[in-house]
């Protein structure tokens, strides 16, 4: 079967390599693929952002079976209904579905709707009834544009200045466009022992009755060690979470997520994907800081590699509502990726920056901003390569990645050092 993933980052690539290790699928598109993308698959210069032009692609592509719809922005845009329309089969949420993560101040009601347990929150449309309840409130607050934002549309602030400066850029100065027009003001989680960033990322299998999750991950999303910095895309992620026990994991099956696809049933938006919970252990027992209504990045990079079930099955059975007449196996072990990033994301930085690859050793390499222009291989993103490593222990897998990032070089190269060591836990 030959198919089609749109998308063109780390989390596209990972995608296509694991899909690429299927015996059922023969020849890989991809819309619009990258410098690595390109040795797994032809890659093909269409607007994905554009369902009609998307749509006649593949109906000029008779050879095309199936489609993946990897990214949050096509998803929201409806392009997986446009592709049904079409009489296409595709995989990923409806438009409706994908407002889970498409909207924040959808995801919150549904929340507050259905009794699944999240921070405490406000949303706004007016710049001065916004700034006057942040005034009123207390800190750390949590800034968050409603709708799509690369990841980076959440500010957390420490102090009233930081927030009253944020509720400017978000709101009055359009950093993350339309997105901003809508505000959450959310209250800070704390983590369970009180430390910050007791975050896990949870992502299942759905197709709105049967869930299957997979390894959890642990994200870093902030530019910097420590958890300090500007909020990016995510700068590296590590699978297994230490804290990620039995206990809990039936705690969130039973709390956050047979309820969430039953409100989203419940709503007429049946979830149809992979649906992407971010969570938060604190005292109060484990609450949702996010959904997304798609497969994470980078957190795809460290959970693909560990999949012994062929993928194209899988996304077939989610399609056809098979999904709980197959088995999903994963591989023990740990595996960790370091993002190396431009010099000055999330904010401004250059592209066309040669890169240099050397030695890798045991790891490998997702491509996520990359080009090759007459046989040189440069920077075409904020996010440039994810370089993974898998080991018997996430301090071996680190130990492989670092090492592989210190043999890769590029004019500006940024990356974190702490990367797999979250919760002093050991690993």
């Amino acid at each position: 079967m030959n198919v089609l993933v749109i998308g063109n980052g780390g989390r596209e690539h990972a995608i296509v390599a694991a899909l690429a290790k299927s015996p059922k699928v023969g020849k890989i598109y991809c819309m619009k693929g990258n410098a690595g993308i390109a040795e797994l698959a032809e890659c093909v210069d269409v607007d994905y952002m554009d369902n009609a032009a998307v749509c006649d692609w593949v109906d000029a592509h008779k050879d095309v079976e199936y489609t993946v719809v990897a990214p949050d922005d096509p998803l929201a845009a409806g392009l997986v209904d446009a592709l049904e329309a079409r009489g296409h089969r595709a995989f990923g949420p409806s438009k409706a579905a994908a407002q889970i993560e498409a909207s924040k101040s959808f995801a919150k009601g549904l929340m507050k709707k259905y009794g699944i347990p999240t921070a405490a929150y406000e949303v706004f449309t007016d710049y001065d009834k916004a700034l006057a309840y942040v005034r009123g409130g207390k800190f750390p607050v949590v800034l968050k544009a409603d709708g799509l934002a690369l990841g980076k549309g959440v500010l957390i602030c420490e102090t009233l200045a930081e927030a009253e400066a944020g509720l400017k850029q978000i709101m009055l100065d359009k950093a993350f466009g339309a997105a901003g027009n809508t505000l959450v003001v959310e209250e800070f989680l704390t983590g369970k022992e009180f430390t910050p960033g007791e975050e896990v990322s949870v992502l299942c299998f759905t197709y709105g009755k049967t869930i299957v999750t997979m390894l959890t991950s642990c994200d870093h999303t902030r530019a910097q060690d420590g958890d300090k910095g500007l909020n990016t895309g995510g700068m590296g992620t590590f699978t297994p979470c230490p804290f990620y026990t039995k206990e809990i994991a039936d705690e969130v099956r039973e709390k956050i997520l047979l309820p969430t696809v039953a409100a989203m049933n419940a709503e007429g938006r049946p979830f149809k994907g992979v649906l992407y919970c971010g969570l938060m252990r604190t005292p109060e027992g484990m609450k949702v800081v996010e959904y997304n209504a798609r497969f994470g990045d980078p957190e795809t990079q460290v959970v693909l590699p560990m999949l012994k079930t062929d993928l194209l099955t899988i996304f077939e059975a989610i399609t056809d509502g098979r999904l709980a007449d197959i088995d999903i196996e994963w591989e023990s072990g740990a595996c960790v990726c370091v993002v190396l990033a431009s010099g000055g994301y999330p904010q401004h930085y250059e592209k066309g920056k040669a890169i240099t690859v050397g030695d890798l050793g045991d790891a490998f390499l997702y491509h996520a901003g990359t080009k090759r222009e007459n046989g040189v291989l440069k920077t075409n993103g904020g996010r440039v390569l994810n370089v993974c490593a898998k080991g018997k222990t996430v301090a071996e897998a680190r130990k492989k990645a670092y090492a592989a990032a210190a043999n890769i070089d590029f004019e500006g190269k940024q990356f974190r050092s702490d990367i797999g060591i979250k919760y002093n836990s050991g690993v």
